[in-house]
């Protein structure tokens, strides 16, 4: 049983520890709101320009001169798994969810005999698939040193993404990364980048029909489909950036009342041993008077 020093050390000790997790929370929590704005703000944006590339997209078919990015390179033996993560930890299980859906990703295409390479976007993410998939990797992204994420910082990744497609280091290439919901809850998602692949239901219907394009629909398409990529990866950004400050709240949160439970059962525990420790000097003392 520990003594009461120890119990006295301990007590202490906790006490400084949610001291930090308080203050980390209240820090993330700030920097939340600055984060769901800008990941709020650019939605829309993401929005409206898939629903037009998909309208163009739609226009164009199976055309043999439609651009290199919506056809693909005619085959799915290679496959990029780009993954995005933090540069730091203490945000629950933010980082490791995302890495659980690309390593499903990964097992899954394996498991039907592709080839599949790993580009990492932050540190967390790279220490925990160098575990399994170290042999994958080709290349990572530090963003430690980023202290808002820009749209410069979206069109360095898409272009070396972009640049090992024309170099044909693979056929396609899918986004890991967790789409924002709110403060306890973040969804994991793979979202396919290259070839371009919209949603029927974000068409925008009728644009072949409502509008004459100058230059034809496929010139245009060549223009803006590396863009779309970049606008893809900034948008992810956004949304991990403010999946992650939430996550790190509710951690932080969560590591604020544990320690405050925490401290009330060591200073019951602390007050009993001295409790104890009085009844028993209490007893040689008596026990010493009534022997005189």
């Amino acid at each position: 049983m520990p003594n009461l020093k120890d119990l006295k050390n301990r007590i202490a000790s906790v006490k400084s520890t949610r001291k930090i997790t308080k203050a980390m929370q209240m820090v993330a929590a700030a920097k939340l709101r600055r984060a769901q704005d800008a990941a709020e703000q650019a939605r829309p944006y993401a929005d409206r320009f898939n629903a037009v590339m998909a309208g163009l997209a739609a226009s164009v078919g199976g055309s043999d001169s439609a651009p290199k990015l919506l056809t693909g390179t005619g085959s799915d033996k290679v496959h990029l798994l780009v993954v995005m993560t933090s540069e730091r930890g203490l945000c629950g299980g933010f980082n490791s969810n995302i890495v659980k859906k690309a390593k499903a990703h990964a097992a899954m295409l394996l498991a039907e005999g592709k080839t599949v390479k790993i580009l990492t976007v932050g540190k967390k993410g790279r220490d925990q698939l160098k575990r399994d998939f170290a042999q994958m990797f080709v290349g990572h992204v530090d963003l430690s040193d980023v202290k808002r994420i820009g749209y410069a910082d979206a069109q360095g990744i898409a272009k070396d993404v972009l640049a090992r497609f024309d170099a044909g280091e693979f056929d396609i290439a899918t986004l890991f990364f967790a789409t924002f919901i709110n403060v306890v809850s973040q969804d994991p998602k793979a979202q396919q980048i290259i070839p371009a692949k919209f949603d029927d239901a974000g068409q925008d219907e009728g644009a072949s029909t409502l509008y004459d394009y100058e230059p034809d629909e496929e010139a245009i398409l060549t223009d803006l489909l590396p863009r779309g990529v970049a606008t893809q990866i900034f948008t992810g950004l956004l949304e991990n950036g403010a999946s992650e400050q939430g996550a790190r709240m509710s951690a932080m949160d969560n590591a604020t009342r544990n320690a405050g439970e925490m401290i009330d059962k060591l200073t019951i525990q602390y007050n009993r041993s001295r409790q104890a420790v009085i009844t028993n000097e209490l007893i040689e003392i008596i026990s010493g008077a009534e022997a005189l």
